[in-house]
């Protein structure tokens, strides 16, 4: 699935990136944990199967703070900023009430947000949720203390760890050797804030304290916590449970503190709470081919002819891609700009297909490149997902013009079919564990 696009709501003069996925009955806005940028989460394929499964149900907000990542990079904003910046979101998609998933540091807005709005908060869940960092005599539970805190914000300090994925396994244990997790852990750092502002946004979150807001919120509150979680210690989840006034709690095994990894239990107790269902309707999963497909050079081209004539060329290239993929049985799942998204039941159909696509609409004037990944998907309704859908996507943007691109696994179940490959080597794809071995089409 492609990534939705960036939309910007405005709060007074600062420009604030959201992202909405889905169109469920619920607005659901996820309030992130201390780092974010849209872009490069949307790089993890644990972070778009969770959107694509919280999406299932609702439709889902994600955003970036004030500071960070897309948004407009000015000062860390207090609490009471960052509660408005989310209203002004809800305002620009026109939401009158949404849910609040407020994770780890997104956990005090979440509650001030919930406290201060409550005919605008349908209901909040807190998931490793912070209450407070700093570790003291009537709060023990802290991240650490303030002589701790200060010694590791010295900026040369910082400057040492700054991009380079530190921490992983503190975040995330269960994946603290993974590899290309700590690489995107490393890019999010960086893409998010720079040292500087990123000192001075944890030394603001230090200084929280929502002890005192949490008795007065009356809105029907979940609260998650791992029992092991190495970041935020468990006993801030029992004490919110203990002092939220209309809460249910549920304590989970292991020690994760990031939702998106490994978080199915997450996702179950999220749902039910939020929808009365604890188990959705079982989608079904097939072995399928996906084909995705692209125009080479699309902005030049139009420029060169003009708004009209490149519609009426782009209007040409889908009739003959539609009409090809009729002929070799393929499903047609999404068109988005000037590329097709299809699924196939059959690998040497799909890369024959996509080779007479390729070939007609060069006849047109036009150059595509294709790709093609062969693996099992999630049917749910009309949407097509599953990592075999973001692996076809990444092997297509391998491709050059007027090539089809194939994964190993596609070249493997096509033998003895007659089609012939010539190998491309080695590739590392974007988001995707290890290295792949892809292979080109032979032009007929």
């Amino acid at each position: 699935m492609s990534a939705p696009p960036i939309r910007y709501a405005t709060n007074g003069d600062i420009h604030l990136a959201y992202r909405v996925h889905g169109d469920g009955p619920i607005d659901l806005v996820i309030v992130g944990g201390a780092f974010t940028n849209l872009d490069v989460l949307w790089e993890v394929a644990e972070y778009r199967d969770y959107m694509d499964r919280l999406a299932a149900f609702a439709r889902v907000i994600t955003f970036d703070k004030r500071g960070m990542g897309l948004s407009d990079r000015v000062r860390a904003g207090t609490l009471e900023e960052r509660m408005d910046d989310v209203r002004a979101i809800l305002d620009d998609i026109g939401s009158e009430s949404a849910a609040l998933v407020g994770n780890s540091e997104g956990g005090p807005m979440s509650i001030l947000f919930a406290a201060t709005y409550p005919e605008r908060t349908r209901a909040l869940i807190l998931c490793g949720a912070e209450i407070k960092e700093e570790t003291t005599e009537d709060w023990p539970w802290g991240e650490s203390t303030r002589e701790d805190f200060e010694a590791a914000m010295q900026i040369d300090r910082v400057l040492e760890r700054w991009g380079k994925g530190l921490g992983l396994q503190y975040f995330i244990p269960s994946r603290g050797d993974d590899e290309r997790l700590r690489e995107l852990w490393g890019r999010l750092q960086v893409q998010s804030a720079s040292p500087h502002d990123a000192v001075a946004f944890m030394r603001m979150a230090f200084e929280i304290d929502v002890r005192h807001v949490v008795p007065t919120i009356t809105t029907p509150t979940l609260v998650l916590h791992r029992v092991g979680d190495l970041i935020c210690h468990v006993e801030n989840g029992r004490w919110l449970a203990s002092h939220l006034p209309n809460a249910k709690y549920v304590e989970l095994p292991g020690e994760n503190h990031i939702a998106f990894i490994d978080g199915d239990d997450i996702l179950d107790e999220l749902r039910e709470f939020l929808t009365g269902v604890r188990e959705p309707e079982e989608p079904e999963r097939v072995l399928a081919t996906v084909l995705f497909t692209d125009i080479v050079g699309s902005t030049e081209r139009a420029r060169e002819l003009g708004d009209r004539r490149w519609r009426e060329l782009v209007d040409r290239h889908h009739d003959l891609v539609r009409n090809e993929l009729v002929r070799f049985r393929g499903h047609e799942v999404d068109t988005a700009g000037d590329g097709f998204f299809a699924t196939f039941d059959g690998p040497a159909r799909a890369v024959r297909c996509a080779r007479s696509i390729v070939d007609d609409v060069h006849g047109i004037g036009l150059d595509i490149r294709a790709g093609l990944h062969t693996g099992e998907v999630v049917l749910a309704g009309s949407d097509v997902r599953g990592i075999a859908v973001h692996t076809g996507a990444r092997v297509a943007a391998q491709a050059g013009a007027g090539e089809v691109l194939v994964s190993q696994t596609v070249k493997d179940l096509v033998a003895g079919s007659g089609i012939e490959f010539e190998e491309r080597g080695s590739r590392e794809l974007k988001g995707l564990a290890g290295e792949w071995r892809l292979y080109a089409v032979s032009q007929s």
